[in-house]
């Protein structure tokens, strides 16, 4: 399983712990990183997070619970998960579970800071806005 860089470390073992709710990811380089789905939802690399420029990022709150419900592999490169809100337009290529996994700490201190930014808390369910132009809700 190749990644879009040569040489990029690719996953040999993909585990999904559904107690624990977090991906478990060993690549060929020896790395071994224990993702949280919050982790991954909130950092969806979807438009629908991600807003279609920068500064449009969409602040995810109330992912603590979220679940993996399922992830189909996207060619050789990629992993598409399926979460129990709804949201499945995420596609994560090896090298952002990798670069989800290495840089963990410093994920949630961004992410952290950004609550704190909108006054917005952790847990809040999400409010919808309805339609913002690129066709997902």
């Amino acid at each position: 399983m190749a990644g879009l860089t040569p040489g990029a470390p690719a996953p040999q073992s993909i585990t999904v712990h559904g107690q624990s709710r977090v991906l478990e990811v060993g690549f060929s380089d020896g790395a071994v990183f224990r993702i949280p789905f919050e982790l991954m939802r909130i950092y969806s690399p979807s438009a629908e997070v991600q807003g279609h420029g920068p500064g449009q990022e969409v602040l995810q709150t109330g992912k603590r619970e979220v679940q993996l419900l399922g992830l189909e592999p996207i060619g050789n490169y990629a992993v598409q998960p399926s979460f129990s809100d709804g949201h499945d337009s995420g596609i994560f290529s090896w090298e952002y579970l990798y670069f989800l996994g290495s840089q963990q700490e410093q994920l949630w201190a961004d992410y952290e800071r950004r609550l704190e930014q909108a006054g917005a808390d952790r847990d809040a369910p999400m409010v919808t806005r309805g339609g913002h132009g690129c066709g997902h809700h």
